[in-house]
C-alpha cells in the first residue's frame, strides 16, 4: 500500500496542527515496515523532517496553504507519485482532486469564530473567501473515504452542521508526550530569567486567536491580584496580531504584572511550565485542547473553561470555571493557588488523566483505517477497532 501524508503543515510552521502531523509520522515511522509512505512537505520545513525508516521519503510541495496553486498544483502531484491513499491532516483538500483520501478534521473555530479582526483583506474580499472555506470544508467532507476527528465533542460539532453519514467518522484523541523531569536548579532559573519570567507566575501557553478569550483572562488576572499581588501571569505563544492586540489591551488598562514571553524553544518549555503555580485555560471553544495536558504531564495544576470539549478530555482532572465570567475565572484561580488539598488532588489526578492519551496508539488506529479504507473502502459500521 502507498500512502501520501500531505505534511506542509509539519512541525512548529504548523502549530497544533503542525505537532498532530509530526507525531502522527514519528509514530507511524516506529510501527509500519510494511506500506510505503510518500511525505509532502514545503520547502520552510523540507529540512526539518528526516525519514528514519526507509519506507518513508518526502517529497517538495511548495504551495501555500489555501491557495490557488495549492488547488492547482498539488492534485497533480499527488496524482504524480501514484498513490493508494491520501491523508490530509487539515481540510484544505484541493477540489480537483480525485484519488482516495481520508481527512483529519480538528475543529470548526473557523466557522464559529471566524477571524475578521485578524485579516487585512476588504470585508467584500473576507467573507468571499470565508464562504470559500466553508465550500472548501464541505467538499472535503463530502468526498473523503473517512473523516478523523480528535474528540467526541468535534464529531457531534460535524454532525450538527453538515449532512454526511456518522459511519464515516472515527474519533481518535491525539497523544500527550511523557514529562521531562526538570528540577529547580540554576539551569531552571537561567531559562526562566531568559524570557523575563519571575516566580511566583501562572501560565498560558498558545495562541491568541478570539476564541482562546484571552482578554478575560487579563483582565480576571487584574481582579485576582487584589489577593495575589506578587503573581505575574506568563503568556507564551508566537507574537502575532492578535498577542499585539492583547497587549495594548494591557498597556490601555494598566493590568501590571503580564509577561508576554513570545515564543519559548521546544527544550525550555518544560522547565517553564514545571515552575508555573498552575497552568489556566480560558478557551471558548476547542477541538481537543493539548497545552492543558501538557501541564498535567509536567506535574502542574490545571484551571480551564468548563467547555464541553475541556470536559471531555481533561475529565475530573482540572479546576473548571464559567470563561464568560470574569470574576468565576479568577475565583477558580484563587483556589487552586491557596487550596493545598485541592492542588494535590488536580496534580494526582492529571498524572492519571495523561495516560488516556497516546500518540503511537493515535498512530495504530489511523493506521488501521488507511488499510481498511483502501482494501474495502467505507465499512458499513464505520468502526476501526
Amino acid at each position: 500500500m502507498r500512502i501520501g501524508i500531505d505534511a506542509r503543515f509539519y512541525g512548529s510552521v504548523g502549530k497544533g496542527l503542525g505537532r498532530y502531523t509530526q507525531k502522527l509520522i514519528e509514530q507511524l515511522e516506529r510501527i509500519d515496515s510494511k506500506n510505503q509512505y510518500v511525505i509532502f512537505l514545503r520547502q520552510e520545513n523540507f529540512d526539518e523532517y528526516q525519514p528514519k525508516n526507509k519506507n518513508f521519503q518526502k517529497v517538495l510541495a511548495n504551495y501555500q496553504w489555501y491557495t490557488l496553486a495549492e488547488q492547482i498544483h498539488l492534485p497533480r502531484l499527488l496524482k504524480k507519485a501514484k498513490l493508494d491513499l491520501v491523508h490530509f491532516p487539515h481540510f484544505n483538500v484541493p477540489l480537483a482532486y480525485r484519488g482516495k483520501f481520508v481527512i483529519t478534521i480538528h475543529d470548526l473555530i473557523l466557522l464559529h469564530f471566524p477571524t475578521r479582526r485578524g485579516s487585512t483583506l476588504s470585508p467584500l474580499r473576507y467573507w468571499g473567501k470565508f464562504l470559500a472555506y466553508r465550500w472548501v470544508i464541505w467538499s472535503a467532507l463530502r468526498r473523503a473515504e473517512r473523516v478523523i476527528t480528535v474528540s467526541h465533542f468535534t464529531k457531534k460539532d460535524i454532525l450538527s452542521h453538515y449532512a454526511i453519514p456518522e459511519r464515516k467518522i472515527v474519533v481518535t484523541h491525539e497523544g500527550c508526550g511523557m514529562p521531562e523531569i526538570v528540577q529547580n536548579s540554576p539551569a531552571t532559573e537561567k531559562i526562566l530569567h531568559a524570557y523575563g519570567i519571575l516566580k511566583p507566575y501562572i501560565l498560558y501557553v498558545g495562541n491568541a486567536y478570539p476564541h482562546k478569550n484571552l482578554e478575560r483572562l487579563a483582565r480576571a488576572f487584574l481582579l485576582l491580584q487584589k489577593q495575589h499581588s506578587q503573581l505575574q501571569l506568563v503568556l507564551v505563544g508566537k507574537s502575532d496580531y492578535f498577542y499585539n492586540q492583547l497587549q495594548k489591551l494591557v498597556e490601555r488598562e494598566s493590568i501590571p504584572r503580564v509577561r508576554f514571553a513570545g515564543f519559548v524553544a521546544e527544550s525550555d518549555l518544560p522547565a517553564v511550565y514545571q515552575q508555573a503555580e498552575a497552568y489556566v485555560f480560558p478557551s471558548l471553544y476547542e477541538g481537543f485542547g493539548l497545552p492543558p495536558l501538557e501541564a498535567m504531564a509536567e506535574q502542574v495544576p490545571v484551571v480551564a473553561s468548563n467547555h464541553a470539549c475541556m470536559r471531555e478530555i481533561l475529565g475530573g482532572a482540572a479546576e473548571y470555571f464559567d470563561a464568560t465570567q470574569e470574576e468565576q475565572i479568577a475565583e477558580a484561580i484563587n483556589r487552586v493557588l491557596t487550596d493545598q488539598p485541592l492542588r494535590a488532588f488536580l496534580i494526582e489526578k492529571g498524572r492519571q488523566q495523561i495516560k488516556q492519551y497516546d500518540w503511537q496508539s493515535m498512530a495504530k488506529v489511523t493506521k488501521k483505517i488507511y488499510e481498511a479504507v483502501v482494501s474495502s473502502g467505507v465499512e458499513s459500521h464505520g468502526r476501526i477497532n
